[in-house]
């Protein structure tokens, strides 16, 4: 392998606009963010649209009248 030819590799902060921080590896020492798991809808559970639409099949149903 040739010598010199890789990135750094820091222990990054990435911080959210949450306020939320975590470390992890980078090639950047600071990453910032505007979601992360702590605020982003679907890891929350303040999305309900998936639930309240019903199933494929409930749908096809109501609309077909089966």
């Amino acid at each position: 392998m040739r010598a010199d030819i890789h990135p750094k590799y820091y222990q990054a902060k990435v911080r959210c606009n949450c306020g939320n921080e975590f470390t992890t590896g980078s090639t950047k020492e600071e990453i910032r963010i505007e979601v992360c798991s702590k605020c982003h809808p679907f890891y929350t559970g303040s999305q309900r649209m998936l639930l309240e639409g019903g199933g494929g099949v409930e749908r096809v149903k109501k609309k077909y009248k089966l």
